[in-house]
């Protein structure tokens, strides 16, 4: 059993894995976000979502946002049309 006093302190993880730590709790939390303005109705129904915007709003990467969008396609909250871009569902 791992005792806390084992545990890798998170700065020293940081350290060693900073960006992928860091990508993966900002797309979680972008996607969090997302979701839960989704459910709130706080995007109408087939309302288009652009990513550059939503980047620049949460102060994220389009990456991360696509990351973010890639999970909520998978729970069917977005759809994607192609280059038209992604929307509610």
């Amino acid at each position: 059993m791992i005792e806390p006093s084992d545990r890798i302190p998170d700065e020293v993880l940081k350290e060693i894995f900073p960006r992928k730590l860091n990508r993966c709790r900002a797309s979680e939390w972008v996607y969090t976000h997302l979701k839960q303005m989704i459910l709130a109705g706080k995007f109408g129904k087939g309302q288009r979502l652009v990513r550059e915007e939503i980047a620049q709003n949460f102060d994220v990467s389009e990456g991360i946002v696509s990351r973010a969008f890639s999970q909520l396609r998978k729970e069917r909250l977005i759809i994607s049309k192609g280059r038209k871009g992604s929307f509610v569902a």
